[in-house]
């Protein structure tokens, strides 16, 4: 086992216990909370140095990635692999999200009444709209992008950046392309030098959720969080099965023992830009081009969210469940449909997914104000989903590596046999 991941485990088990301690002995809530920002520090602090390589770090490996291409078609066609990928996973975690949560029930013993009108989540949902969505993804300075961490605004930038370099003829763009590639391995060699405060970040996050919220809650809650872990791991088991059936058995299980590095820091942190950069790394390690993952890996980003999918699914119905709300087949399936549209690039909205189900669930009916059932295990559910997006844009980066290879043996296979075709008909 990799020493930085076995740092990484035993670091969430002294969490548990760490939080556990300062749980108990907090005389009471209001202490617990404010012992638990002791710990908040420390998860900030190291959330912090992360965020200050992921800007950089996706402007330089896309617009290498973009450069080294040098053909808008080939740049077009990883994308629309990569989309066909995504649409398709999203489909399916919000469809296993629909049975389990179905099957299981979460929210049918509660029987609660429907609240006031004027009760809402608190969550701003104002954020999520067609208008301000589409024209966000456009930045107007790439310098506020860069300090927001808007990855979907330095994707658009670094793609227009980088077919710009492809597009001059490659003497006068020597010097840029250099700097970009020497600017991509000093940002991993930086991300290495972060990951080595990455169990003390885990401690810390894991300590301050539990002294925050005790135990109990997992009991209290046990049978959401049950069935929600249960759907994940399905969902988890189609993934790699998927990617076993495109990769092959022994590099799935090899790409699997990459990946379990970032996956764990990003379920410890629930942060997915904790990850981003080892996730990188790691693909290359497995054998991704680079000019491949710097482009597919920052779309995921964006665009591929399996978890987060499913768990929109299980919160939205369990609101429904709680409040006795009857919803015939055909409306759930809309209503999911509506989630993944109104889900795709809002990775940068805080809290995202509760963002998205508070604003669609008032369009069938349902109280936004349901969410405040579990907004307080949310901590819990989102270290589950987020390390299932990690995991998921992992698998597929990899697999569209592998399409992009297997066209282009193909393109190289119809060349060579068109050679001697050419040949023989010029000699006739």
């Amino acid at each position: 086992m990799n020493p930085l991941v076995r740092q990484i485990m035993v670091a969430m088990v002294l969490g548990v216990a760490a939080g556990y301690a300062c749980h108990a002995w907090a005389p009471d809530a209001a202490a617990a909370k404010d012992t638990a920002r002791y710990f908040n520090i420390v998860t900030d602090v190291f959330l912090r140095m992360i965020k200050m390589v992921v800007a950089p770090l996706v402007f330089a490996t896309l617009v290498a990635g973009v450069a080294s291409m040098g053909d808008a078609r080939m740049v077009g066609r990883v994308g629309t692999k990569a989309l066909t990928w995504f649409i398709t996973a999203s489909l399916v975690s919000l469809g296993l999200g629909l049975v389990f949560v179905n099957l299981f029930q979460p929210g049918a013993a509660l029987n609660l009444p429907l609240p006031d009108v004027s009760a809402t989540s608190g969550l701003k949902t104002s954020a999520l709209n067609l208008a301000d969505f589409v024209t966000q993804v456009f930045p107007t300075s790439i310098a506020q992008a860069m300090a927001t961490n808007a990855i979907l605004q330095i994707l658009v930038f670094s793609l227009f950046f980088g077919f710009a370099i492809a597009a001059l003829p490659s003497d006068a763009t020597t010097t840029t392309v250099r700097f970009v590639e020497e600017l991509v391995n000093i940002m991993l060699k930086l991300t290495d030098f972060v990951m080595k405060f990455a169990p003390l970040g885990v401690f810390a996050a894991i300590a301050s959720v539990v002294t925050t919220q005790g135990l109990g809650v997992l009991l209290t809650y046990g049978k959401f969080i049950g069935g929600f872990y249960v759907a994940l791991a399905v969902l988890w088991l189609v993934m790699i099965a998927a990617g076993a059936l495109v990769l092959g058995p022994r590099a799935m299980k090899r790409l699997l023992g990459l990946l379990r590095e970032p996956v764990l820091v990003a379920f410890s942190t629930a942060s997915s830009e904790s990850a981003y950069p080892k996730m990188l790394e790691q693909l290359q390690l497995f054998g991704v081009r680079r000019r491949i993952a710097s482009f597919v890996l920052p779309l995921g980003y964006s665009f591929n969210l399996d978890g987060s999918m499913m768990y929109q699914a299980f919160a939205a119905l369990f609101v429904a469940q709680a409040f006795g709300v009857e919803m015939s087949l055909t409306a759930q399936i809309t209503m999911l449909l509506v989630l993944m549209v109104s889900s795709k690039g809002i990775a940068g909205v805080p809290r995202a997914s509760l963002v998205v189900v508070a604003a669609v669930l008032p369009l069938f009916g349902l109280p936004e104000a349901g969410l405040l059932l579990i907004m307080g295990i949310d901590q819990f559910l989102d270290m589950g989903r987020t390390a299932t997006n990690v995991i998921g844009n992992g698998i597929a980066t990899a697999i569209v590596d592998r399409w992009e290879g297997q066209g282009q043996a193909q393109d190289e296979e119809a060349t060579d046999d068109a050679q001697p075709a050419a040949a023989h008909a010029q000699l006739g």
